[in-house]
């Protein structure tokens, strides 16, 4: 068997027991874990500008003697999103360099981070995998300077990326005031069509398009209309991401959920069924702090929907991305559906 027969016959998606950002922890019980931590200021270090506090999408450190740099640091694996080798490291790394794009960064250079089941999987599939974020990488303009493997039970792959940013010219999560328009750089729904491609072994192009594009030209485009709070819309959804950034900002958000776009199909999905466990999570973790309205439960699924490799969420206007809602003053619910 040809290495390319062998990749056409092997379905990664099937080794998982999740898929993508969907195999993510919950959020409650992630926040549960994590909120205690409170990590010590090491002794000569500069001042760490976006730590754990309000869970952010990267950490972001100036350098010592160079207050004018800040160093912006993250990681991001997960299963198999697809069954396409090559398409999984190129959804990955782009979900990796997401996370300094969604904080105003440039990454520079990236190492990979890999699991795989040697004794189940061949390992040609593995060099596939690395070929993908390889060109993702290249894409952007960072480095992969290597990496580290570990045998693995189920297949892992992703990338800690390492970048730079202006420190006065950040996007952050908790930084968003009321008046502010809500801008969305890419549709929902690839969490729904990834969860019927698991299921069936359908293909969808434009879902796969969509988490191999880089959020390059969206962070520059908010940075270049004056934005400063953002974040990327990943596996807790649109609306826990949401959640979380009018809560650390102190304001409520009000979501026009006509004006939300969806990639074709993604309401089919959802009608017939392919809504992951993660998703599901994320509505019940938004629940208690969402005035839903009358949205009716299939939209509310795709409003939660755990998307692998999302788009920007900009607390201001981007050019060419639809405006979903505003910031208003802090109320009752942190979340208003209309």
């Amino acid at each position: 068997m040809t290495p390319a027969t062998r990749q056409a016959s092997v379905r990664l998606t099937q080794f998982a027991h999740g898929g993508g950002c969907a195999c993510k922890i919950p959020p409650g019980e992630l926040e549960e874990i994590v909120g205690a931590l409170r990590p010590a200021v090491p002794a000569g270090g500069g001042p760490l500008l976006v730590g754990i506090d309000t869970g952010d999408d990267a950490a972001v450190v100036t350098l010592p003697g160079q207050e004018g740099t800040a160093v912006v640091c993250t990681a991001d694996f997960f299963t198999p999103v697809v069954d396409d080798p090559y398409d999984w490291g190129r959804v990955a790394a782009a979900n990796a360099l997401s996370d300094v794009y969604a904080m105003g960064g440039r990454p520079l250079l990236a190492v990979n981070l890999l699991g795989w089941p040697r004794d189940r999987l061949p390992f040609d599939l593995a060099r596939e995998v690395l070929r993908g974020g390889l060109a993702v990488a290249t894409e952007a303009g960072c480095h992969v300077g290597g990496g580290h493997s570990v045998d693995d039970p189920e297949p892992k792959y992703g990338m800690a990326v390492t970048g730079v940013a202006d420190p006065a010219r950040l996007l952050r999560n908790d930084t968003g005031r009321p008046g502010l328009p809500l801008s969305l750089t890419k549709p929902l729904g690839v969490g729904v069509l990834n969860n019927r491609h698991k299921a069936t072994g359908e293909r969808f192009e434009l879902a796969v398009a969509t988490m191999t594009a880089l959020n390059r030209d969206a962070a520059e485009a908010a940075l270049a209309a004056g934005a400063d709070c953002a974040t990327d819309v990943t596996g807790f959804g649109l609306l826990g991401h949401l959640h979380k950034l009018a809560r650390a900002s102190g304001v409520s958000a009000v979501l026009d959920t006509a004006a939300v776009p969806y990639l074709e199909g993604a309401r089919e999905a959802v009608r017939d069924g392919y809504v992951s466990g993660g998703t599901r999570r994320n509505l019940e973790w938004v629940a208690p702090h969402t005035d839903f309205g009358d949205t009716d439960e299939g939209t509310r699924l795709l409003l939660a929907d755990a998307q692998t490799s999302g788009g920007l969420l900009v607390a201001g206007e981007v050019p060419g991305a639809p405006v979903i809602g505003e910031l208003v003053p802090r109320g009752d619910h942190s979340l208003v559906l209309r």
